[in-house]
């Protein structure tokens, strides 16, 4: 399966055949070789994995920074009202999605580990610029161009995911997929529940601790990248393969599912702090003048619920990837949608109480607002592992259909497909979070001053969404297996 060549620190395990040690190095890798998998492979598999995970969980906490410094931020000293800092939020989804498309092909072209190491360390500049400007208060301008940088964290998922969609077999991949997105993703959790520890501690006024934090966890990622991963030399992901990819009409479709999962997992995951912040700080007021002492018990209160939501969506990730191993990715996926029409449903009786009372239910209904966001969040990491499952599924179907190509050059192709789409549908679905927290904006700034539009926007979305999973990918499948079920002729 293997020819280790250069992997110095990183040995390979006993028994990988062909294995030299050098210089982190990897030559002719197939993982689909059961033989070598077993002797050796999985280990270096599971190894390049686990620094995977850390690396693009640091990535995921740098690009979620600002939904936690958000709640550093009364508006008294800051001047940023709820609709301003919802834009805030989404300008670093912004940046991260455009980022997921070059990041694709960065590990074909410099390398796994080379590109996780400099991913690593590039993080760097906007924790230092947060840190900076978070102690020396700036104008709105100067914030939105400093949560701009921190959209370099939204890359890591794709370079990330592309790079490990590499190392494992078929057979595999949802769980490792899942894995490692669901790694990445609890970055979002863990930095709020850093941001809650100091609320919790120092109060709202020191949001430099949770900065001076990550410029250590930045440099642990870059150093453990680079003494135990690997660089493979049969990665051959590039823009040419993102061109082709797009000739087939399932990636489209399962980048616009992505939207609905993931957009749903990033964008929630950004807006749920400010959102409770608001209604707690609305029940505190009671219709009255907002204190600063009225601020920082809202800010606690919003961080000590904000990070479960992230954190089970993270969870689940890799339980939605095993099921669709299981059962298919059509089928969970469509599952998913349609339990998340009824969270949201929730959501909008929720709101539309609030607004029928003009704020007075506030207080009582949190809980019905804290359970539909939850739900969301279980929901949306259950459908990111079961879509990213269909995307090595469908091309490994396609590549049997491949006329004069041998098995190695079929799992070749399947390979740099699957990693191209992965990018894209990264990209893709990062923009549903950007289109979360706008439409979140448009609706603080209406008449009514609530959410209980864009919750309505969000549940018809999700409609959207499971009539599509459905007409697709299973309204077709009659007696197929699951896993030819999640492949449409195109």
């Amino acid at each position: 399966m293997t020819s280790l060549s250069d992997t110095g620190a990183a040995t390979a395990p006993t028994g990988a055949p062909g294995s030299v040690a050098r210089k982190h190095h990897i030559t002719n890798w197939d993982a689909e070789d059961v033989e070598a998998w077993e002797a050796g492979g999985k280990h270096i598999a599971r190894r390049n994995l686990i620094w995977s995970v850390v690396a693009e969980h640091v990535g995921f906490s740098i690009w979620s920074i600002w939904s936690v410094m958000v709640l550093f931020m009364p508006m008294a000293q800051y001047g940023i009202d709820p609709a301003g800092k919802f834009f805030l939020v989404a300008v670093p989804t912004l940046v991260g999605a455009i980022l997921r498309i070059p990041y694709t092909f960065a590990t074909a072209k410099f390398g796994g580990r080379n590109w996780t190491i400099f991913s690593a360390l590039v993080l760097l500049i906007p924790t230092v610029l947060t840190l900076y400007f978070m102690m020396n208060p700036a104008s709105y301008t100067t914030y939105l161009v400093v949560a701009a940088f921190a959209g370099l964290g939204g890359g890591n998922f794709a370079s990330s995911m592309t790079n490990i969609n590499a190392f494992y077999p078929q057979r595999e991949k949802g769980w490792a997929l899942g894995l490692n997105a669901g790694g990445g993703n609890i970055g979002v959790p863990v930095i709020q529940l850093i941001g809650l520890l100091v609320i919790a501690t120092v109060g709202n006024t020191a949001p430099e601790i949770v900065c001076a934090v990550y410029l250590v966890l930045i440099a642990v990622a870059a150093v453990g990248a680079a003494l135990y991963m690997d660089n493979l030399d049969n990665q051959k992901t590039n823009g040419r393969s993102m061109i082709d990819v797009l000739r087939f009409s399932d990636s489209w479709w399962i980048a616009f599912l992505y939207i609905g999962t993931f957009g749903s997992f990033i964008g929630y995951s950004f807006a749920f702090g400010q959102i409770l912040q608001i209604n707690f700080l609305a029940g505190l007021a009671d219709g009255g003048a907002v204190t600063p002492a009225m601020q920082a018990q809202a800010s606690l209160h919003a961080a000590q619920i904000a990070f479960i939501g992230p954190l089970l969506g993270s969870l689940s990730r890799p339980i939605g990837g095993k099921f669709a191993d299981r059962v298919g990715g059509g089928r969970i996926t469509m599952y998913t949608f349609v339990a998340m029409i009824f969270s949201a449903g929730i959501l909008v009786a929720t709101s539309m109480t609030d607004d029928a009372t003009a704020g007075a239910a506030t207080g009582s209904m949190m809980v019905f607002y804290v359970v539909g966001f939850i739900l969301l969040f279980v929901l949306s990491g259950l459908g990111n592992g079961s879509v990213y499952k269909m995307i090595p599924a469908i091309f490994a179907s396609k590549s049997t259909l491949l006329v004069g190509m041998s098995a190695t050059e079929q799992a070749a192709w399947s390979r740099r497909m699957s990693g191209a789409l992965i990018g894209i549908a990264g990209a893709i679905g990062a923009l549903g979070g950007v289109g979360i927290n706008l439409v979140l904006r448009a609706s603080y700034s209406g008449a009514e001053k609530s959410a209980t539009s864009a919750f309505w926007v969000f549940l018809v979305f999700y409609v959207l969404c499971a009539a599509a999973t459905w007409a697709v990918y299973l309204r077709r499948s009659g007696a197929r297996t699951a896993d030819e079920q999640d492949v449409v002729t195109v």
